[in-house]
């Protein structure tokens, strides 16, 4: 049996507007602050796993390098949609149970602040808000670009589906849904927004694509994070002061979407993440029931809703009325979102998925300051990527 993995240490970034710095500068700095907050030097590191989705070519793994610690180890440059970063940490996970090293890296890092939701010849893009290609403010073709091509049109039929399915959605519904990540961000000094928002504010916003509005969508920022990851062995080694910070990767899964005889043209953000969901659990011996906290991908406000039912957090149908109950707000039975989620702390695609296992860390370490959840000992960080990629990530607080 291959040994357990822990993460010893982990940073992100300040999200938001850093003009004056570039993927580089972004990636290293999460990176320096990972090895630091480990207590590890960079020589350490047996592996390097480096996010990033739009500069993807230019091999950020190698740059980091440079300004790191050029060190002869091998680096994976990954991309994988909104799940980039996931991936990132996966891949030095593995790396680990594999035997072929004892500790390694995970960066994810994107520049995205400024890019707009249109411009010449724009795609949809996995962030769930749109990517562009040419200058800004030009006037694009909207054909293949709207309705289920473009990613606020599928995330708004993903949760009006939700609704006709099952009942008991509404504009409103949605909106509050917003509004309670909006006011989570208060409390979290590196998110992109720290604004309170009222349901009116909310609602009387931009429309974006029905029933969400501009502020119930990710927002595009720039911010990297990093982690460093630890066998069994070579934990056991080290300090006690590291090993009681440590955090136990208890399960890490990525799935796409399974052949279905219906189509395999428009994305399942739903069967993806379900199937995640449960071999997550399965691998970390828990379930729904024993989570203390979650973030997950809540790329817009109806995109959270029903990820509440494809994690299982509730029965089958059951998402509006756990959050009707309160329970996902922070001073809730299942706290969701607890650092703002996307649509407040923001969505640098890339160092998303290690962000939100970031924030778990944060209250299994009992380090989340104004936003603590006392008691915190097992937290689910999860990502989606239309592409399509999902990845879940189990963390438990336990003895090293």
């Amino acid at each position: 049996m291959s040994e357990a993995v822990w993460i010893l240490g982990i940073h992100m970034t300040k999200f938001g507007k850093h003009p004056d710095l570039d993927l580089v500068d972004l990636a290293s700095e999460a990176a320096i602050g990972a090895l630091a907050d480990a207590d590890v030097p960079m020589n350490r590191i047996g592996v390097l796993a480096a996010g990033n989705l739009l500069g993807a070519a230019q091999g950020i793994g190698q740059q980091l390098q440079k300004q790191i610690g050029q060190t002869g180890i091998p680096v994976y440059n990954v991309a994988n949609a909104c799940a980039t970063g996931a991936t990132a940490l996966r891949t030095a996970i593995m790396a680990i149970k594999a035997g072929e090293c004892d500790m390694g890296l995970a960066v994810g890092v994107e520049k995205l602040a400024g890019a707009g939701l249109l411009g010449a010849g724009a795609r949809p893009s996995t962030s769930g808000t749109w990517t562009p290609s040419g200058r800004f403010g030009a006037v694009t073709a909207l054909d293949g670009l709207v309705g289920t091509e473009a990613m606020p049109g599928v995330f708004a039929q993903v949760g009006m589906e939700y609704g006709h399915r099952y009942g008991g959605t509404s504009f409103e519904l949605f909106a509050r849904i917003s509004e309670k990540n909006h006011a989570h961000s208060t409390l979290n000094p590196l998110a992109a927004y720290t604004k309170r928002m009222t349901l009116e504010q909310i609602m009387g916003d931009v429309m974006i694509a029905y029933p969400n509005t501009r502020p119930m969508c990710s927002a595009n920022c720039d911010g990297a994070a990093a982690a460093v990851v630890v066998g069994d062995s070579a934990l056991s080694a080290l300090s006690l002061a590291q090993r009681r910070r440590a955090v136990k990767v208890s399960a890490s899964v990525l799935t796409t979407d399974p052949w279905e005889p219906s189509c395999q043209v428009l994305p399942d953000v739903n069967t993806l993440t379900r199937n995640a969901a449960r071999q997550a659990y399965e691998q970390a011996g828990v379930g729904p029931q024993d989570l203390d906290l979650v973030e997950l991908h809540d790329c817009f406000a109806t995109a959270e809703l029903v990820h509440y039912d494809n994690l299982m957090l509730c029965e089958e149908g059951g998402a509006v009325d756990l959050f009707e109950s309160g329970a996902t707000w922070r001073d809730g039975a299942l706290p969701v979102n607890v650092s703002g989620g996307l649509e407040s702390k923001g969505h640098p695609i890339a160092a998303t998925g290690i962000a939100n296992v970031w924030e778990v860390c944060q209250h299994l370490r009992g380090e989340a300051g104004d936003r603590q959840i006392d008691g915190a000992r097992v937290g689910l960080a999860h990502v989606i990527g239309l592409g399509s990629a999902c990845g879940v990530h189990i963390l438990e607080r336990a003895a090293a």
